[in-house]
């Protein structure tokens, strides 16, 4: 279980933590994709201990939910939703344990990984036009799995899902809506198994008191974008933030 630490009280620590509050801000309103990159932020931030950045992005995730989901829950995409929740729910209970024997840090090459193989065969589904493969329960049940192992241990389904949605052919309406249900929901979960593990504490708390300004400043800035964004071009930068997202988990 973590312990807190001393906060790093320099620059480094306000320029990654901010920088990562406002990606994930930008994330929720505006383009998915860079959740991650908010994720490897920061770790930086937290590079005493990386257990604590998984924590103390929480109340900041929490924040940009709520905007989100007031922003496009009218086009929320139920019948997806539904299909993924029991898989998601296996993937939240493999998550918890690994944080139980683990640092959350320590998974980002598995992550990484992963969602490196579900990009190059969205980008080979795009090329062939195999309309019927993301549509298979097999292929719901994977996602589902690792979105839910993927959030509960390091907050990195971001990439899962856009890629998952992207499969779906939504519309960005629809796309973001079912995104902010999706991770609104999830996120409430984790609040217990968190708190649980000390990842949420005094620490990550006095961070939520810079961090959730900073996200509002993110949620502007993507509300901004997202309206000057066509259909084509909204659905090239998010695949390819999430490549380059997958790329720097796999390396990391």
């Amino acid at each position: 279980m973590p312990q807190p630490g001393n906060m790093p009280f320099d620059w480094t620590y306000y320029l990654f933590g901010g920088l990562a509050a406002i990606c994930m801000g930008f994330a929720k309103t505006g383009m998915p994709g860079t959740s991650v990159l908010a994720v490897a932020l920061m770790a930086q931030a937290f590079r005493h201990n990386a257990e604590l950045s998984v924590g103390a992005m929480l109340p900041i995730l929490l924040v940009g939910d709520v905007v989100a989901v007031a922003c496009y829950r009218r086009h929320t995409s139920w019948s997806r939703l539904w299909r993924l929740f029991p898989a998601v729910s296996i993937g939240l209970a493999i998550g918890f344990g690994i944080l139980r024997i683990v640092e959350g840090n320590e998974l980002r090459p598995v992550l990484g990984l992963l969602v490196v193989l579900m990009f190059v065969a969205e980008l080979v589904r795009r090329r062939v036009h195999a309309d019927q493969v993301p549509h298979g329960w097999a292929f719901t049940s994977g996602v589902g799995v690792l979105a839910g192992f993927g959030t509960m241990a390091g907050n990195a389904a971001g990439p899962v899902m856009t890629l998952y949605l992207l499969s779906q052919q939504l519309p960005k309406d629809r796309f973001m809506g079912t995104c902010a249900v999706f991770f609104f929901t999830v996120n409430l979960i984790k609040v217990v198994p968190y708190a649980f593990e000390g990842m949420i504490n005094g620490e990550t708390l006095t961070f939520a008191l810079f961090g959730i300004p900073m996200t509002l400043v993110g949620v502007i800035l993507g509300r901004w974008a997202f309206h000057r964004f066509s259909q084509r071009t909204f659905d090239t930068l998010i695949l390819c933030l999430a490549g380059l997202a997958a790329v720097w988990l796999f390396l990391g």
